[in-house]
């Protein structure tokens, strides 16, 4: 083999040698940042076992010590927009995608937990310590946040079922409602991406169920007879 075409396949080895590092030192970050999301969950988790007199404790203890961990999630974040290269943030996506969609999911519950109302892109990308814009560095995907709110969705129809077996009559409404009106925001988009699509549909489930609850309610002379307020967006 001749010396120019050894020094050739030499760079490319020096090449694939510095991708496969800092791709390792990604996957380190995120790791990390994905304990910092199963922590995030654990906490919130907690909602679940709270009875109806309880509504105080979710904000105060559940969402103020959740908000607390994000304090680690933007440390994290900081560590991947400095070592991935500029403008290079969709060669090395794949590795944050779905910590980020996690995260994103936790935020919007966390949010609604404590205003009930939808959260905006800007206000979660504030909170992982991110760029809400692309054209701004390091930023949050749309189609991240997006997954996470259909997240979001599956969570509070699980949340309403366990609300009326802790004697909450009220929570069902208020979520029947807040998933309604996700449902026909996410009705105005023409979705390309087969994962949304696929998570869309089971959107569907989640609405379904949760006005099988409140049917529930209704039959059974528990649905309250005020509703409660309308969803904003944050």
């Amino acid at each position: 083999m001749s010396t120019n075409v050894t020094s050739i396949f030499n760079s490319f080895q020096d090449y694939l040698n510095t991708e496969q590092e800092l791709r390792e030192e990604i996957r380190t970050i995120v790791k990390e940042i994905e304990q910092s999301a199963r922590e995030i969950l654990m906490v919130l988790q907690n909602i679940h076992n709270e009875n109806v007199s309880e509504e105080n404790t979710i904000v105060s203890e559940h969402c103020t010590k959740a908000r607390c961990l994000f304090e680690d999630v933007r440390k994290g974040y900081a560590k991947l927009a400095a070592v991935v290269p500029e403008n290079q943030y969709y060669r090395f996506h794949e590795h944050w995608r779905f910590v980020t969609q996690r995260l994103c999911f936790l935020a919007s519950l966390t949010i609604y937990l404590e205003v009930k109302i939808l959260v905006h892109k800007d206000t979660v990308a504030e909170l992982l310590g991110v760029k809400s814009n692309r054209e701004e560095g390091f930023h949050l995907d749309l189609e991240d946040f997006l997954m996470g709110l259909l997240q979001l969705s599956s969570e509070l129809c699980r949340f309403a079922v366990n609300s009326v077996t802790s004697g909450d009559y009220d929570r069902p409404i208020e979520i029947s409602r807040f998933v309604n009106e996700l449902n026909a925001g996410f009705r105005l988009l023409n979705l390309k991406n087969d994962s949304l699509r696929k998570r869309f549909d089971a959107l569907k489930y989640d609405v379904k169920k949760i006005e099988e609850v409140v049917y529930d309610l209704s039959i059974r002379g528990l649905k309250p007879a005020v509703p409660p307020a309308p969803v904003d967006s944050k």
